[in-house]
């Protein structure tokens, strides 16, 4: 497949595992913008993302590395690494190298997921995490929804794609008729441009439905934090909620993870309750891996040729795009108006 010609080193955060993945005293293993990470969960329960390599002498903490109360532990010779990833004991030594530390990266663990913040310019994060609950005042909460992982998720690894293909899939109302095939129009009645979090929401109508956008009481609302993360709460439907994140693994390739909760059904039992979340989860699955099948196949089009309902949502998506990406790494955005 054709490399993707926007650069792989976007700025924001970007999910590298479900939080269950990581239980307490366990080593995960991840490869992330070219690098070999860990993330490990020490005994107080916090987690820490870091490079793979310990500072003595080179081994992957990887494979055979340990956790130790809230340290992580070389399997080679024993050094010993705390949540910050600074060198606290060498078992054969009376004290530590303070000069010696691995990189950690920023962590939050949000949405079931665990998140790192990356940088090229090695800055701190300027954006929050957007919390799949707390973020729209309708004040449901985790209690309602049944957790996605371990029977509602799909994870989809070093696919030839990029985060921006996925986010642009937000102000595309024309793929839904010919890639979910169904006769939907999507209205959009938000698009928020501004800030490093931006917002799209559309209405959800029919071809043949009759009715006005304030009638029409079905809807998708969306927010995008930065280009590795995008939250949806659904209306008028199935309850559900969603987060897409794409993490991009090399130069070439990204990991693509997809979480789907399903709100809890009045009047059944759990186990009746989940056995329908997860039918219903397995139905918004393929209809996002039916988006997967075109994204992964795409040669990025720059410049774009638009129809006139395209051009705003298209253009507003990609300046805002550019504020994730290095200076030197930016290319003209490349929009061709419509006749």
């Amino acid at each position: 497949m054709p490399k993707p010609p926007l650069s792989m080193k976007p700025t924001g955060w970007f999910q590298v595992a479900w939080a269950a993945e990581v239980a307490v005293g366990q080593v995960h293993r991840v490869q992330a913008f070219g690098e070999e990470l860990i993330a490990w969960r020490g005994h107080s329960g916090e987690v820490t993302v870091m490079d793979s390599y310990c500072q003595h002498l080179g081994a992957n903490l990887g494979f055979g590395g340990t956790v130790i109360d809230d340290t992580i532990q070389c399997p080679f010779h024993g050094w010993q690494w705390n949540l910050a990833g600074k060198n606290v004991c060498i078992p054969y030594e009376d004290r530590p190298n303070i000069g010696k530390k691995i990189r950690t990266y920023p962590t939050v663990e949000l949405n079931e997921a665990i998140y790192i913040w990356h940088d090229v310019e090695k800055r701190a994060p300027f954006f929050e995490v957007p919390d799949i609950f707390n973020s729209w005042p309708d004040g449901r909460s985790a209690d309602d929804y049944h957790q996605p992982y371990p029977d509602s998720i799909l994870f989809n690894e070093r696919l030839s794609l990029h985060p921006q293909y996925v986010i642009e899939n937000g102000v595309d109302f024309a793929h839904f008729k010919y890639v979910h095939k169904v006769p939907l129009i999507p209205q959009f009645t938000r698009q928020e441009f501004d800030a490093p979090i931006s917002y799209v929401d559309f209405t959800v109508a029919f071809e043949g439905e009759p009715g006005t956008i304030e009638e029409v009481d079905s809807g998708v609302e969306a927010i995008n934090c930065g280009l590795g993360l995008a939250i949806t709460r659904s209306h008028g439907m199935i309850d559900n909620r969603t987060a897409t994140a794409v993490t991009p693994v090399d130069d070439e390739t990204c990991d693509v993870r997809f979480s789907v909760w399903i709100g809890r059904e009045p009047g059944l039992s759990e186990d009746e309750s989940r056995a329908r979340a997860i039918k219903y989860a397995r139905g918004v699955i393929e209809q996002f891996e039916a988006d997967i099948y075109i994204w992964s196949h795409q040669k990025y089009a720059d410049p774009a040729a638009l129809a006139r309902g395209e051009y705003a949502g298209f253009t507003a998506l990609r300046h805002w795009a550019q504020q994730f990406y290095p200076e030197n790494e930016r290319i003209p955005v490349g929009l061709t108006p419509p006749t």
